[in-house]
């Protein structure tokens, strides 16, 4: 099965190891990866903001860049969710809405990749710690992605799992409203991590780097005895 990593910008710049874990996983359980080198930025934070003309110019280049995959794979559902957004775009586009089409039935959030294309929910990764899991707004409520996450976690050998209270609320990140609506942000970011805490677990794990790096970030300037970990960290571990 070929599968083109999008690897995404967070991905890229703040956490490669992600990718790299993300690549060997695939590999293991069959997969010929191969990186597309002209992949950039899918656009959501322009088209968030409103700027959806300039979004298209990039829409149409991600959809160029991944025209020949079979399979596009990407460690981040928010990002995933806006592939999903192109035709959307393209409403008034015929040729390439049906291309935005295209690349949006074969392009998949990493953990749904595993558990509803290759039909994997236990990979044989060892995990000894206690750890809650986040689950991102974007990509359980427009991806839809809300048990694969949980499927593969449940096979984790020695892994404690604690359910996190109020699991649903936001982290505060939400792209550009973390930088527009700063102080609420900052609020909303404390809160999650009080009920972080109250499970009492070492490791919080997500599988979206923009909610992590606002967690993980806020979590280092409180100085709280919390590692922040991608899933697929969790699920290429082998202690």
């Amino acid at each position: 099965m070929k599968v083109s990593l999008f690897v995404t910008c967070l991905a890229d710049v703040f956490y490669p190891g992600v990718g790299i874990d993300v690549i060997e996983i695939l590999e293991k359980n069959g997969c010929e990866v191969d990186f597309p080198q002209a992949q950039t930025c899918c656009g959501q934070p322009a088209y968030n903001s409103g700027y959806h003309k300039e979004t298209k110019d990039v829409a149409k280049h991600i959809i160029r860049t991944f025209e020949h995959a079979d399979y596009v794979v990407t460690p981040s559902g928010s990002c995933g969710a806006m592939i999903h957004e192109y035709s959307h775009l393209f409403e008034n586009d015929p040729i390439w809405k049906e291309k935005a089409n295209t690349l949006a039935k074969k392009t998949f959030e990493f953990t749904q990749f595993l558990v509803e294309v290759l039909k994997k929910d236990d990979i044989g990764a060892v995990f000894n710690k206690k750890a809650t899991y986040h689950t991102s707004c974007h990509m359980t409520r427009l991806l839809g992605v809300k048990d694969a996450p949980m499927k593969l976690l449940e096979n984790v050998e020695g892994l404690e799992f604690a359910s996190l209270p109020n699991k649903e609320t936001c982290c505060g990140f939400g792209g550009t409203f973390s930088v527009k609506m700063m102080p609420i942000s900052e609020q909303m970011v404390n809160e999650k991590i009080e009920h972080i805490e109250k499970t009492e677990a070492e490791v919080l794990i997500g599988a979206d780097c923009g909610c992590l790096m606002n967690i993980g970030g806020r979590i280092e300037r409180q100085g709280k005895p919390i590692k922040v970990m991608h899933i697929a960290q969790v699920l290429n571990s082998k202690q």
